[in-house]
């Protein structure tokens, strides 16, 4: 049976996907485009592709004083780093257990992750926990603790070890004498690869995307996130004038801010660092690792 796409249908395959790819450009290419338009040819004439008056004003605000960006930058990408590799491993520990069949409280313990994706204890609780308990006001831990573990996550990492990690394998790694950690990591781990960075781009989407966090839990502006320091300029034209490190002047010179540019410049800037993790990960995202370790 002949399986072989012929080259005319190969050909219209590569036309689709390269007006799919780009189709999925067009937006970001028009957020630029509007992100250096004139403010003013904007309100005028609207959005356009190709506009007949530029203007940088809105990275100029932006930028004016490039420390305040580049601290909100160190504490995303600090989050963001730290949060995924340390969510990735802890929801690994845990997945990994529950999907061996000869862990005695396997059932309870799956049970127990389960449950917290049907009830929650509140969010008053949950903030005095994190504020009172914890003491983790104006902390950057604060960012990274509430996103830790997922139970999406570590059921998604339960089902691959169980799918993908042949229990002959384990057995034979035990039978010549490795133990339950160099089991984990010498032999699940390079088999689980695609599970390991499809977890990691979620964690890392969900942390560098989170403003939430920030906005309950810091207000220490050097702990401020990218996002929600674009949430403050975009959404507080008070934040600017209160700030002398972003911008100075009267109540007159900020009603003139270029407030549609600005927010495509800071859509721009927030996506920069995810645009370039992406190619990472996607190595990974076929189906994965084939070892021919087993015999028969």
């Amino acid at each position: 049976m002949n399986n072989e796409i012929s080259k005319v249908t190969n050909t219209i395959l590569h036309i689709i996907f390269i007006v799919l790819a780009i189709a999925c450009l067009l937006p970001i290419v028009l957020v630029f485009m509007i992100s250096i338009t004139d403010h003013d040819y904007i309100v005028k004439n609207g959005y356009q592709f190709i506009p007949e008056k530029l203007s940088f004003e809105a990275y100029a605000y932006i930028f004016k004083d490039y420390t305040v960006i580049a601290k909100a930058y160190g504490v995303s990408i600090f989050v963001t780093v730290a949060g995924t590799l340390l969510s990735v491993f802890i929801s690994s520990l845990y997945a990994y257990p529950i999907s061996r069949t000869d862990f005695k409280y396997r059932g309870a313990f799956a049970f127990l992750i389960f449950f917290t994706m049907l009830f929650g204890g509140g969010l008053v609780p949950w903030y005095m926990v994190y504020t009172q308990v914890l003491d983790l006001k104006n902390s950057v831990w604060s960012l990274i603790l509430p996103m830790l573990l997922s139970p999406f996550n570590v059921l998604i990492m339960k089902t691959y070890f169980q799918m993908s990690v042949p229990p002959a394998l384990i057995e034979a790694s035990t039978i010549d004498g490795a133990g339950e950690l160099r089991t984990f990591f010498q032999i699940v781990f390079p088999l689980s690869l695609p599970v390991f960075a499809t977890i990691g781009l979620f964690n890392t989407l969900h942390y560098w995307n989170d403003w939430f966090h920030s906005m309950i839990f810091i207000t220490d502006t050097d702990l401020y996130s990218l996002q929600y320091l674009m949430y403050k300029m975009i959404s507080q034209a008070d934040y600017l004038s209160r700030n002398g490190a972003l911008i100075q002047g009267s109540a007159t010179e900020i009603a003139k801010l270029p407030g549609e540019t600005i927010r495509m410049a800071m859509a721009l800037i927030g996506i920069g660092p995810i645009v370039l993790a992406y190619p990472f990960f996607q190595r990974y995202f076929i189906k994965g690792l084939t070892l021919g370790s087993i015999k028969g």
